[in-house]
Order: structure tokens, then C-alpha cells, then sequence
């Protein structure tokens, strides 16, 4: 009985131990912990004292400026496909994709590439203070991967972008990209030239020539917005990017400004690209067969169009006789001293030329070389 007694009262000593134990640690905790309103106990717990900044570097100053003078130009497309539902055959409307483009003039011209627009029945262009208005497709050239839309601003309209020069550029320049990447606004994006002149296949089985490659990174959604030097001036759309992921890699290509500045008012005046013409017939296949055993390069004309600029300029078209036997034409070998060696050359250079341009031809003819002059005109002229 007495042993009972003495290990119930074992027990509720334990239990009281253990109690004193707790409540001595918890008025510990309590007495490490802030006080209240009296601020903590240890300094470290105050914010930091900031560091002087000092002045901002001439290189920062000068990206700075550049940004806040060409980002309101700068533009946010978003794009809408219509799709009739299978089985109701009602339209709705679906997101398609988004873009950057660039005020190109006062008139409400926005330029952006092709690709951005393409196969879109509506498209949106949202301004850098977030006003948004619906756009029309003024013109486009896929050749070029660029296209031209209009809006329609009441008031207050964004600057155009200022246009430099892009036959001078040099590898190695600072240059600056701003666009929309994966919908992100206004994001600016430094780096230099990489390279000049570099040709790229596009996704519609041609070729995009002369573009500018830069290390400045450019990611979905900053297509069709502006490249940028130093002088804060337009040099380039940037179009693409190569990378084996789809995600940047180091490695980007902008359409040069002295082609933007060609097309553009083309587009805007006739709908599409209209490039210079000689007015002339020719055929790389044709050529080939015909010249195989004369060992002379160039193009073969094979027809002369009417009233046409090469006409007027003497060309001689190729003929077959009654029995025949083929009397062939002048060979176009060169045009201010490029050689001409097939019929994307050929149009590559012509592109290069203005509406009334003049140039000198050279030509093979009767087995010498025949220097010709020549204004060109637009293809469209040939038709009225």
C-alpha cells in the first residue's frame, strides 16, 4: 500500500518537473523575443544604409536616352484569326499571335514584318501609353518579310522613328533592340554588328538578302521592331533569330534600313512591292540549255516587252527562225559593273534601283561585250 502511494506521488513530482521545465524555457523564448514597440534588441535587424550611387557612366546615359526617345514610337501588335466552328458554322474570333512594329510617318503608318501579320483578318496595335487601335493592312512584301499597316490616332499620335543609313554600318557598332518579347512590352535589348550582308532562307522557300546579323538578343514577339544605333536612329527591323531551340542564342538578323526605306513607300503607294524592271524575259533553265556550249555567263533575254525600258534601250530578244534553228538574243552580264549570273540576281539587283534610275548594262552581243544605258521604270508601267 505504502509503495503504491510513494509511486503515485513519483509520478505528479515528474509531471510538475517537467512544467517548471517548459513554462523557464518559454519565458526565455519570450525574453529574447522584440518587446513590443521598444525595437529590437540587435542593430542588425535595421535596414541598411544605401551606398552613394554616383553619377550614371556616358554609356548608360547615352542607352538611357536612346530608349526614352524611340520607345514611344515603338508598338505592340496583337493578331486575329477568324475560324468557323465545325460543327455550329458560327466565326469566332481567335488569338493568333503578337508582334512589334514602329510609327513609320504622321499618317498613321506602322511598319512590322510580314510574318507578323500574316494570315491574320484583324490586327491590333496598342501605343506605348497602352491606347490601342484596330489597324488596316495598308501593303506587304513577303520577299522582304515586311509589311505596312495604318491607324487611325485622333490625337496626340507617337513620333515616327528616325531613319538612318544602313550602307555604312560596320561590324562592331553598338546597336539597340526594342520590342515586345513573349508580350512583354517595351523591352529594350543591347548588343553590337555581328556581321553585314548575310543572306537567309525564309520560311516561304526564298530568300531574305543583305540583312544586318547582331548579338542583341531578340526573342519572340520582337519581330518587326526596330534596331537602333547609337545616334538613336532606325537601322534595321529585326526579323529572326537562328536557334535550334526556337529561344535566343546569340544570333539575330534585322532587315536593313536602306531596304525598309525602299520598300516602304512602295508599299505604301501601290499595295505592293513593285520593283525597277528592264522589261525583259528571262529563264535560269532556259539559259543554261541554250549557252551550255558557249561558255558565257550572264542571262539569255529571251523576249523584250513593249514600250519597256530595254526596248527602248536596243535589247536584242532571242528568235527561232521558220526551220527552227534559234537565233539567240543578248546575254545580260552585268548591270553598273555587278555581275548578273541568274534571275534572282538579276531582280536581287534591280531592287537596289529607284523608279527612273539609270544604268549601264552590260551585254554579249555578237560575241563581244556591249555597254548599254538604261532608265528604269516600274513593271506596273508596262501594262497601261
Amino acid at each position: 500500500m505504502l509503495d503504491a502511494r510513494l509511486r503515485k506521488w513519483s509520478v505528479r513530482l515528474c509531471a510538475a518537473a517537467l512544467l517548471a521545465v517548459g513554462a523557464t524555457a518559454a519565458a526565455q523564448r519570450h525574453s529574447a523575443a522584440p518587446a513590443g514597440e521598444t525595437g529590437p534588441s540587435s542593430p542588425s535587424a535595421e535596414p541598411r544604409q544605401a551606398a552613394e550611387r554616383g553619377r550614371l557612366s556616358a554609356d548608360e546615359l547615352t542607352t538611357i536616352d536612346i530608349f526614352e526617345s524611340a520607345s514611344p514610337s515603338v508598338v505592340f501588335i496583337t493578331t486575329v484569326q477568324h475560324v468557323r466552328d465545325f460543327w455550329t458554322r458560327n466565326v469566332m474570333r481567335v488569338p493568333q499571335g503578337t508582334g512589334s512594329g514602329f510609327i513609320w510617318d504622321d499618317e498613321g503608318h506602322v511598319v512590322t514584318n510580314f510574318h507578323v501579320i500574316r494570315g491574320a483578318q484583324e490586327a491590333l496595335v496598342t501605343l506605348s501609353d497602352q491606347r490601342s487601335f484596330p489597324a488596316t493592312l495598308v501593303g506587304a512584301s513577303p520577299a522582304h518579310d515586311i509589311a505596312v499597316l495604318h491607324i487611325d490616332v485622333p490625337f496626340d499620335g507617337p513620333p515616327p522613328v528616325p531613319v538612318g543609313t544602313s550602307d555604312d554600318l560596320r561590324v562592331g557598332q553598338n546597336v539597340f533592340a526594342i520590342g515586345n518579347p513573349f508580350g512583354l512590352d517595351h523591352t529594350l535589348t543591347t548588343g553590337v554588328i555581328s556581321a553585314l550582308n548575310r543572306t537567309i532562307d525564309n520560311d516561304r522557300g526564298g530568300v531574305i538578302e543583305n540583312l544586318i546579323q547582331t548579338d542583341a538578343a531578340i526573342n519572340p514577339g520582337n519581330s518587326g521592331g526596330p534596331l537602333i544605333d547609337s545616334a538613336g536612329r532606325l537601322i534595321g527591323i529585326n526579323t529572326m533569330i537562328y536557334s535550334p531551340s526556337g529561344a535566343y542564342a546569340g544570333i539575330g538578323f534585322a532587315v536593313p534600313v536602306d531596304t525598309v526605306n525602299r520598300v516602304v513607300p512602295r508599299l505604301i503607294a501601290y499595295g505592293r512591292y513593285v520593283r525597277p524592271t528592264l522589261g525583259v524575259t528571262v529563264h535560269d533553265a532556259m539559259t543554261e540549255r541554250l549557252l551550255a556550249r558557249r561558255d558565257v555567263p550572264g542571262v539569255l533575254v529571251l523576249d523584250v516587252a513593249p514600250g519597256s525600258p530595254a526596248e527602248r534601250a536596243g535589247f536584242r530578244p532571242t528568235r527561232v527562225r521558220a526551220d527552227g534553228s534559234v537565233i539567240l538574243g543578248d546575254v545580260i552580264q552585268a548591270i553598273d559593273g555587278e555581275p548578273i549570273e541568274s534571275l534572282a540576281a538579276l531582280s536581287s539587283t534591280l531592287d537596289g534601283y529607284a523608279f527612273g534610275a539609270e544604268a549601264t548594262v552590260t551585254l554579249w552581243r555578237d560575241g563581244r561585250q556591249v555597254d548599254v544605258d538604261v532608265t528604269l521604270s516600274d513593271a506596273s508601267s508596262l501594262a497601261r
